[in-house]
């Protein structure tokens, strides 16, 4: 259904019309009528979601979690279902001007896809060993909740004391899911108990000597206030008895259960256990990479790619002199010491020191690939210590919309040994600039379009702009180090070989040893870091196929538009037109993109 709604999306959009028609009283007012309608629905759910709040700069309901009950989603279907029946019965399509009528067609699409998919509601796991309701709420507390005035850090204490239900209603969630067959990977429970168990350990919970994160992290905030005494005092006691009454005894009911749920879990990794399986993981694949490519053909495409990078990389090994096959020298990228920087606090800051410089000589480049760029500050940072044995290798956290938190990327340096320096520029590029920072802080900023499509996202064009970016620095003469311009491919085929052994395991079931001897056999990387991957497929399953599906189609666009355009392809208009509709599903990407040639075309 979903390329069906598309044809008639671009149909119905048809040429471009005109100032004339966009100016008629009769397309201004209805488009405002849905724009209207489309800004209260977006708001009236933030309302009903606190932490999305807090997300968004908003202090409204600053103290409380949101309520994770099953009637709670019953209640957003219902929703859904109400405001999708408000759209069909109460706007004329035809008379809204063309960005609206995008955002109609993916106003109704999002609904249509949330009804379908409520079946596979709990086809998930809320626990798992990279993130989940566990690691969740202490990150969000560090870094979203801020502090700068004595009613956040009583709202910080509230969302300490508010623990118990958040927990209590993820036990049950996990108990409901056990119950239709829904349980992670045996491999999955070690990994999530020893997030858990980190979290309480240190300051107030034992007597180490140092603070726990949440503790740690309190403390440093309620310090940077300007308040008297006494009320300091209070406020510290109030949250360390939150900490030891409430924070403890919740992650050791949660750890209770888990190790209790862990002998009953399996070593099946694939969706295809689930009950209609194959149907869900391909309805995932549809969602994730918004087309309508097979697993079969997902997997040939990662075949493909993969063995085109492979004879990129051997010339890479002639022009460094490397004798031997390709195996010979992953080994050697792998091992030798000239690519890591020291596994200490001091070789940590000078990747994180490189890690800006990359990013600050970009951004003194940006003029000559964009039109358009953020206002929001980016700031590097290293993964939290009580999540970066688990997290994932690097990730970006996008600004509050208000400018009271910068975009960060996130750099995992719990052991360098993962973090080669020849992989540094392309994981900057990718996370910082000219990736997801000026793509995500760029869409907040745009006028013109609803805050569903500003705020919202498209895995594959959100992963797919960032994977485009790291080859678009190649293009501008950078990665002049043959070692770096390998570390940006070793990242391109690891985004290819994602879609050989996603498909794998979820379709072809593949077991979890097939996935990691696949990366180990066609990868320069660890062997720990084959394993995290497979391990993150297995838990999410479809979602690392957008990175690759993304840049395919982003790639194929630019060469449509050079084509068309010859010397009168201008790159800077090429990425404003790709970033200033906010995140898209490819398949409307494209139309935008088509729709810019014939304008050009007409002159």
């Amino acid at each position: 259904m979903f390329k069906y709604l598309f044809v008639i999306l671009i149909a119905s959009l048809g040429p471009l019309a005109g100032l004339q028609a966009e100016e008629d009283p009769r397309v201004v007012a209805e488009s405002k009528k849905a724009n209207d309608f489309f800004e209260r629905v977006y708001n009236e759910k933030v309302d009903r979601f606190p932490e999305r709040q807090t997300y968004l700069g908003i202090k409204k309901d600053y103290g409380e979690w949101n309520d994770a009950a099953e009637e709670i989603e019953l209640r957003e279907l219902a929703i859904t279902k109400e405001n999708m029946e408000w759209l069909n019965s109460s706007i004329d399509y035809d008379l809204l001007d063309l960005q609206t009528k995008i955002s109609y067609r993916l106003a109704i699409q999002n609904a249509e896809d949330a009804i379908r998919n409520f079946k596979y509601r709990h086809y998930n796991y809320p626990v798992n060993q990279m993130f989940g309701r566990h690691t969740d709420v202490a990150s969000f507390l560090i870094n979203m909740h801020l502090v700068t005035e004595v009613n956040d850090a009583e709202a910080y204490v509230s969302r300490l004391k508010g623990i118990e239900r958040v927990f209590d209603q993820l036990i049950e969630n996990l108990k409901l899911r056990e119950s239709i067959g829904v349980l992670p990977p045996k491999f999955v429970y070690p990994r999530a108990i020893e997030s858990c168990e980190n979290i309480i350990a240190g300051a107030p919970f034992q007597d180490t000597g140092e603070d726990s994160a949440l503790w740690g992290d309190f403390r440093k905030k309620l310090k940077a206030l300007e308040i008297d005494e006494p009320q300091h005092v209070m406020l510290q006691q109030e949250a360390s008895k939150a900490l030891v009454e409430v924070i403890k005894p919740a992650y050791e009911r949660l750890i209770s259960f888990l190790k209790e749920q862990e002998t009953r879990a399996t070593t099946e990794d694939g969706v295809w256990k689930f009950k209609d399986g194959e149907e869900f993981y391909s309805e995932s694949l549809r969602m994730t990479t918004t087309t309508e490519l097979s697993s079969e053909e997902i997997h040939q495409i990662g075949l493909k790619e993969v063995a085109r990078i492979h004879n990129e990389m051997r010339g890479i090994m002639k022009k460094v002199g490397f004798e031997g096959d390709l195996q010979a020298f992953f080994q050697f990228m792998r091992t030798d010491p000239q690519f890591y920087y020291p596994n200490t606090d001091e070789g940590k800051q000078q990747y994180l020191d490189r890690a800006v410089a990359v990013i600050d000589d970009m951004r003194e480049r940006l003029d000559a690939l964009f039109l358009t760029k953020p206002e929001a500050e980016l700031t590097v940072k290293r993964v939290e210590a009580f999540r970066e044995k688990s997290a994932g290798t690097a990730f970006y956290q996008r600004p509050a919309p208000d400018g009271s938190r910068p975009g960060i990327y996130y750099a995992n340096l719990y052991n360098t040994a993962n973090m080669p320096k020849y992989k540094l520029e392309a994981l900057a590029y990718h996370e910082g600039i000219p990736g997801h920072h000026m793509q995500l802080a760029l869409a907040q900023q745009l006028e013109g379009i609803p805050k569903f499509r500003k705020l919202g996202g498209y895995t594959a064009y959100i992963e797919g702009w960032g994977l485009y970016c790291e080859l678009l620095p190649k293009e501008m003469g950078l990665y002049q180090d043959p070692y770096s311009d390998f570390g940006r491919l070793s990242m391109e085929l690891w985004r290819a070989c994602r879609l050989v052994v996603d498909t794998g395991i979820h379709a072809k079931k593949w077991t979890r040893e097939q996935g990691i001897a696949y990366y180990r056999e066609n990868t320069p990387d660890t062997e720990r870091d084959c394993t995290r991957m497979v391990e993150r497929h297995i838990v999410m399953a479809s979602q690392a196929t957008a990175y690759k599906v993304g840049m395919l189609k982003i790639l194929e666009l630019r060469e449509k538009a050079k084509e068309k355009l010859g010397e009168g392809f201008d790159i800077r208009e090429f990425h404003d037109v790709i970033l200033r509709g906010g995140p898209l599903p490819l398949t409307v990407l494209e139309q935008m993109v088509d729709e810019y040639l014939e304008d050009k075309a007409k002159g």
